[in-house]
């Protein structure tokens, strides 16, 4: 016959969450800084995007050469890309630091 006090602590074993390890079984451990990196730099890329998109909204439109057609999409996807490229490359350019380092001390 089973001991009352170890059916309890069976009982109560089973009723509290044990400690997540942020993974399922038999997945490898999550690296929750390198997502959060990864998303800082994403975020980064995005602000830069917008800023590249607004600066040449900001240029005048002249008659003087006639408007292809995949211009404007061209534009987007260089845009995208540079963007990309300025926010993976070294430190970017800084806010992705700032906001990984506020974002990392509420892990």
């Amino acid at each position: 016959m089973p001991d009352i006090m170890t059916a309890k602590t069976e009982l109560v074993n089973q009723a509290i969450p044990q400690k997540s390890t942020g993974r399922l079984e038999g997945q490898a451990p999550v690296d929750k800084e390198g997502k959060l990196k990864k998303a800082c730099a994403d975020f980064e890329s995005v602000l830069i995007y917008y800023m590249f998109k607004s600066m040449r909204q900001s240029i005048p439109k002249s008659g003087f050469l006639k408007q292809s057609p995949g211009k404007d999409t061209y534009s987007m996807m260089f845009d995208q890309k540079i963007a990309e490229e300025l926010a993976n490359k070294g430190k970017g350019a800084g806010l992705q630091n700032t906001l990984f380092e506020q974002l990392n001390k509420r892990l």
